[in-house]
């Protein structure tokens, strides 16, 4: 079969550059569908982009990096895209997007963008071998049982990181990458729960409250929830990127630092009431419950000085944890690290020393936070790389 541009993977990331990268695009990919990370995602309807999406939302040991592909294709770039295929939306908190309808619906418009492109697009398909030639890559591919040999000028990697490996996710860029002398940052779960080694929170499972988190890096204003092993929700995720083994987390069970402010002018008309019972209207029952032996709740509100107001609404603001580890790969939205920037092109994700070799989307050191960037980042450096590649062989859709 003809194959100019060898895709592996073929997921949001490879989906994207097939639509771009010219003639002669070849995608493969083990599952038995494509853009399965896709259907899962947003609780099946994909939160597909993020309209404050900047590459400040990444983490990244160069973050420069991803500025480039960023900003000549945005989340406006893509929101066109989803327009024009009429498919509908909707915004939910902190700018982030989602299907009104289904993730499938995201999954078949790349697909009919591949097909006008005229991608192909093989299936249960299974990477063997693959190596540099004179003028381009062999790559040995199974499907079916059957072998196949194929002679592209350019590969683009884009099999993602290790998250979620019951999605079939493997380690196998990394491979590919080092195969050709790239090296690999560090990589590890990230936008992932944590975990508790002594179970602390399981009275409060299935409880959740808004808070401020922080681990090392920014603080996070999003809902905290109690898990039987630990602490998920938005704001867990978003600073489990930020965390490493043995260090401490910090949150705000008081968000909007109103606390202090409330209570003082219920001792004015309530004072007579258990201070207890007052701080279990302005927080969820069950959690002063559970804090309440480490807490000074003793007495009625009208016996607290402001001085003893300050002391509580200080811990409830600044209540450290020092989590066991996380919920790791299994159920991890997406791997933190990976494929060293420095060793590609900010323009392209060509590697700098492997000409005709590109890596994209998950598989690169370039980690967004949650909330749809991601995705973004799948659609702008997959963009990048087919773009690239097309107008190199002046062959451009």
């Amino acid at each position: 079969m003809e194959c100019e541009t060898l895709i592996i993977g073929a997921g949001a990331a490879g989906m994207m550059a097939a639509a771009h990268a010219g003639r002669g695009v070849v995608v493969i990919d083990h599952a038995k569908a494509a853009g399965e990370k896709i259907r899962i995602s947003g609780g099946g309807r994909c939160n597909f982009t993020n309209m404050g999406c900047t590459a400040g939302n990444f983490l990244s040991r160069n973050p420069h990096f991803a500025k480039s592909a960023l900003k000549r294709y945005t989340q406006w770039d893509f929101l066109d895209l989803v327009a024009r295929h009429g498919i509908p939306w909707h915004e939910k908190t902190l700018g982030q997007l989602f299907c009104d309808t289904s993730a499938k619906d995201i999954i078949a418009m790349l697909q009919a963008e591949m097909a006008a492109a005229g991608a192909q697009l093989l299936l249960r398909t299974a990477l063997l071998d693959l190596c540099k030639t004179d003028d381009g890559f062999r790559a040995v591919i199974k499907q079916d049982g059957t072998l196949h040999t194929l002679t592209p000028r350019h590969v683009i990697v884009a099999c993602g990181g290790k998250s979620i490996p019951k999605m079939g996710a493997t380690g196998m860029a990394y491979d590919i990458a080092r195969q050709f002398g790239l090296a690999v940052t560090d990589t590890r779960a990230a936008l992932v729960p944590f975990t508790f080694s002594d179970n602390p929170f399981a009275p409060l499972s299935g409880l959740a409250t808004p808070v401020r988190a922080q681990a090392d890096g920014p603080g996070f204003d999003e809902a905290m929830l109690f898990t039987h092993r630990g602490l998920s929700g938005p704001a867990m995720l978003q600073i489990s990127s930020y965390w490493s083994d043995g260090a401490p987390i910090h949150i705000n069970l008081i968000p909007d630092g109103a606390l202090f402010d409330a209570l003082r002018d219920q001792r004015q008309i309530a004072g007579r009431k258990a201070l207890k019972t007052v701080l279990a209207l302005q927080l969820p029952a069950r959690l002063v419950d559970y804090l309440a032996p480490a807490l000074p709740l003793e007495g009625n509100l009208a016996d607290a000085s402001d001085a003893h107001l300050r002391d509580l609404c200080d811990r409830l603001e600044n209540w450290e944890l020092r989590p066991t580890g996380t919920e790791g790969y299994r159920t991890a939205e997406v791997t933190l690290g990976g494929i060293d920037t420095d060793g590609l092109s900010s323009q392209t994700m060509e590697a700098k020393a492997v000409p005709g070799l590109y890596f994209i989307g998950e598989a690169v050191d370039v980690t967004g936070w949650l909330g749809g960037y991601n995705f973004q980042w799948a659609w702008s450096s997959g963009w990048a790389a087919g773009v690239a590649i097309a107008s190199r062989a002046g062959n451009h859709t």
